[in-house]
């Protein structure tokens, strides 16, 4: 391990002298090539280059954009379902999937069918059900039969108590086995059993196939439907860090995959006691994202907002060139012309560093190739 990381550095150094070589020498084939009249001399931190030189082409420039200040550092979190917003589909019958009708991906409408299973459970409730209503069919009319005999005194009155008693216990009997067979299917129109989306949303996930059995005691869910455009972020908390984050508050949430987008979320819940191996608390944030563009299971970086967050200037980390003690970024005046700035920074997070002093929105900054720029203006002075 150690003789690897030996030669990476060794690679490392040999890229980075092969690069400063090259940007010499581009800066001496400029330099011949137009010495016609000498420029006005330059300000000691400022650099000129003529239109078209070559140096121009190892530098990346970019106008700085202004963010909400952050309230710490951006820190780890991860994507999730919305689990208020999802639901995992199961089988409340013992059956075989006959037909499978919503794919992976599909949009569903709460009701629509998912799969067609052939269920002996639910021709048992079926059964039940048309049982039930026969019988409360004859006891209603045994009941009939009864009340007119007893009226013309040929039967005794506990005769006609006795069918009162059995007309109720069949009506009892047939609103049980109809509640069994509305909560199967509300449609009751098929012998096939429908399992049907509780919920509208998307199909994210199925894990049965035709002619596969199902059980109503199995642990893995046969269908996962949720709205993609609801998510949750996780991150955890330090308990110095307690204090600045609050339910409600304002997140910012960038994820590698969308480097020139920020996506917006509040804290919706702080875990009630801290973890006492990590001396962390768990945080969870409510996201929307209208495109659903995020997946669940992305990494992401969450940037707690302060209540009264300002705009500031936010650069890449690497448009700063640190020396010693003080931070600069390259600025674009006009074109091919390049000054160094001394920044008063904020926050600097893994990504971006927020700028107090000496950028305004809106201007160009150097965003590739600062380090490079820094090394001529050294030469130069």
């Amino acid at each position: 391990m150690k003789k690897r990381t030996l030669i990476a550095c060794i690679v490392l150094v040999l890229l980075l002298l092969l690069g400063t070589l090259a940007w010499r020498v581009a800066s001496r084939g400029v330099a011949a090539a137009a010495p016609a009249a000498p420029a006005q001399a330059a300000p000691s931190d400022t650099l000129r280059y003529p239109p078209g030189a070559e140096q121009l082409s190892y530098l990346d420039i970019e106008p700085a954009a202004a963010l909400a200040a952050p309230a710490l550092d951006a820190l780890p979190g991860k994507l999730a379902f919305d689990e208020d917003r999802t639901v995992r589909v199961a089988s409340p019958v013992l059956g075989r999937v006959s037909e499978l009708v919503a794919q992976p991906g599909s949009a569903v409408k709460a009701g629509d069918v998912l799969a067609w299973l052939d269920s002996p459970d639910f021709a048992q409730a079926r059964a039940d059900a048309r049982k039930a209503q026969a019988d409360f069919a004859l006891k209603r009319k045994a009941l009939d039969r009864t009340q007119a005999l007893t009226e013309l005194g040929v039967l005794a009155r506990k005769d006609q108590e006795s069918a009162e008693d059995d007309l109720a216990q069949a009506k009892a009997e047939l609103e049980r086995a109809d509640s069994v067979l509305k909560n199967l299917d509300p449609s009751g129109g098929s012998a096939r059993y429908a399992l049907r989306a509780p919920i509208a949303g998307i199909v994210v996930d199925r894990t049965i196939n035709p002619g596969m059995q199902v059980r109503p005691d199995a642990t893995a869910p046969l269908f996962v439907i949720t709205d993609p455009t609801r998510l949750w972020v996780s991150f955890e908390l330090a308990e110095q860090d307690l204090g600045k984050v609050h339910v409600g508050q304002a997140v910012r949430v960038d994820v590698d995959g969308f480097a020139d987008r920020h996506f917006d979320g509040r804290v919706s819940l702080i875990g009630a006691a801290l973890d006492p191996a990590t001396r962390r608390i768990g945080v969870r944030v409510a996201l929307t994202d209208g495109d659903a563009a995020l997946k669940p299971e992305l990494f992401a970086r969450v940037s707690p907002l302060a209540d009264d967050a300002g705009k500031q200037v936010a650069v890449p980390n690497s448009a700063l060139v640190s020396i010693g003690l003080h931070h600069y970024a390259f600025v674009e005046e006009s074109p091919g012309v390049l000054r160094r700035r001394e920044l008063e920074l904020g926050v600097v997070g893994e990504q971006h560093a927020f700028v107090l002093a000496g950028i305004r929105p809106g201007e160009r900054v150097v965003t590739r190739g600062a380090v490079l720029l820094n090394a001529e203006l050294g030469q130069a002075e």
